[in-house]
């Protein structure tokens, strides 16, 4: 049966309203399992993915897997990851149903007012937190040489000095953790080690973490090279639904286990679309096909060993891309950014400068209002729409300075801006707050749903207490969710 409605909860009554009741009454109470309505989650991000390709896709691939999963799913057409939309925190949304003001996680390069720089003796705190490639022992290398080097992470003063790794430095639990803990096994693939970062403060909630170095080989130069390596997490999985482990050895079939895939990405990066409607290039369609037909697969392997009907299948992303229409496309150089934070106050005053078509500003003690007014004066020159600082900034993210995360100042660019160097051939980017940045796909699918499209605005964070809830597990037990008041999605 086919339905099309903007409110699943009853007439007139929104999903907004709903969620924050449905939050204050759970609050007060403590943990409880429930009777689950899945024996498996698969979890799936397409990095890149916007509700704009998805629709388009399942419109004009009648037969696709795209279209089948969304046949018995609900479509959430109004869905955003939270901003900053780089992949960390939009992975953390998934998996920990918080947003950078619990997570504590704004980007894979952001700093710390507390700890200190790799390397070093600790005496000197501050220190920029960089967890990506860099941090492998080989970063050229597709098994990364053994994964993450502790030389190279920053060090924790209150701590004995010790490494943080990407798992110490989430502040709150993660999906992977709650279902480890009631004895479930967990499964997970991406693109870096510093994936570590889905552990969890436990540093073990993923029983089988798969991640292959995508800088390796040149593997993001094309779409065809990174397809081919997101076969190999596509692999993974297989081997994970057909009762292996990612690398082929006897394991139980996880309760909870996913992957990104990171073509379409590139495609967007590389070649982008042909005009504001999303009208793909042939590399995206390329992209997109390969995902569909990788989703095929894992429907098939759910269907040979009979696990589709005890499974949850959802479809989302990360992060969108911006922008969307190549005409908007600016580059604006980064340094010239930097240089105007710079001359707006005193020297060694700019802790840490994070650019992509965002630009996120640490200061050392510096007068963030002044230099907000100071870019203020520039906006044309740094394609700048707005700057958040003071109560505006403080009410997204917390206050700087009392917690050593939180940026100085953020700076959201107009749409279609990218910072980065003057040479840069990108098309698009991410990072940002803008609506092709957050405006995701997100659809829920498994056989006993009807079909439905569903218009409230909603939030990836849901997608946390969703999955624990589909399992019979409490939505309660997930930190972020209690402290952020996030409510799971509603499936019927």
């Amino acid at each position: 049966m086919k339905l099309t409605r903007a409110v699943m909860l009853g007439a007139g009554l929104s999903l907004g309203l709903v969620g924050a009741a449905l939050a204050q009454t759970s609050a007060a109470q403590p943990p409880a399992a429930q009777s689950p309505s899945y024996q498996h989650v698969l979890l799936i991000s397409v990095d890149g993915l916007h509700q704009q390709d998805l629709s388009r896709y399942v419109q004009t691939h009648l037969t696709s897997s795209l279209a089948q999963l969304s046949a018995h799913g609900l479509t959430f057409t109004a869905a955003h990851s939270p901003a900053p939309a780089d992949s960390f925190p939009g992975l953390l949304a998934l998996v920990t149903g918080g947003t950078p003001k619990s997570t504590g996680v704004y980007y894979d390069d952001s700093y710390d007012r507390t700890l200190a720089a790799p390397g070093s003796d600790c005496q000197t705190p501050g220190t920029e937190l960089v967890y990506d490639e860099s941090i492998d022992r080989n970063p050229d290398a597709l098994g990364s040489g053994g994964g993450i080097d502790p030389a190279k992470l920053p060090r924790d003063p209150a701590h004995n000095c010790s490494p943080v790794y990407p798992h110490s430095a989430l502040r709150v639990n993660t999906i992977f953790e709650v279902a480890r803990a009631a004895g479930l096994n967990t499964a997970w693939a991406d693109k870096h080690p510093a994936y570590d970062l889905v552990n969890g403060p436990s540093g073990t909630g993923v029983d089988d973490l798969y991640t292959p170095e995508i800088n390796a080989g040149g593997v993001t130069d094309s779409e065809g090279q990174t397809a081919a390596y997101d076969a190999l997490k596509v692999k993974a999985v297989l081997n994970e639904l057909g009762g292996l482990s990612s690398t082929g050895k006897a394991a139980s079939v996880p309760a909870i286990l996913g992957m990104n895939f990171q073509a379409l990405s590139v495609a967007q990066k590389t070649k982008g679309y042909l005009d504001a409607a999303a009208t793909p290039t042939p590399d995206v369609a390329a992209a997109l096909d390969f995902v569909d037909t990788s989703l095929g697969q894992m429907e098939a392997s759910l269907k040979a060993h009979h696990l589709a009907g005890s499974t949850l299948i959802v479809v989302t992303a990360k992060h969108g891309q911006s922008p969307i229409d190549p005409a908007l496309r600016r580059i604006v150089d980064s340094k010239a950014l930097a240089s105007a934070i710079a001359a707006a106050t005193k020297p060694g005053t700019l802790a840490q400068l994070t650019t992509d078509t965002v630009g996120l500003v640490w200061l050392k003690g510096g007068n963030a209002q002044a230099v907000a007014d100071a870019l203020n004066t520039q906006k044309d020159t740094l394609g700048i729409d707005h700057v958040l600082v003071g109560q505006a900034l403080q009410a997204m993210f917390g206050d700087p300075a009392k917690d050593p995360r939180v940026p100085d100042l953020i700076v959201v660019p107009r749409l279609g801006v990218i910072y980065t160097k003057p040479s840069a051939t990108k098309t698009a980017e991410h990072g940002g707050f803008s609506e092709d940045d957050t405006h995701v796909a997100l659809l829920v699918s498994a056989p006993n749903l009807s079909q439905a499209t569903i218009s409230t605005p909603v939030s990836t964070t849901q997608v946390a207490p969703t999955v624990l809830q589909a399992l019979g597990l409490s939505p309660q037990a997930l930190q972020a969710v209690v402290q952020e008041h996030t409510a799971a999605l509603p499936l019927k």
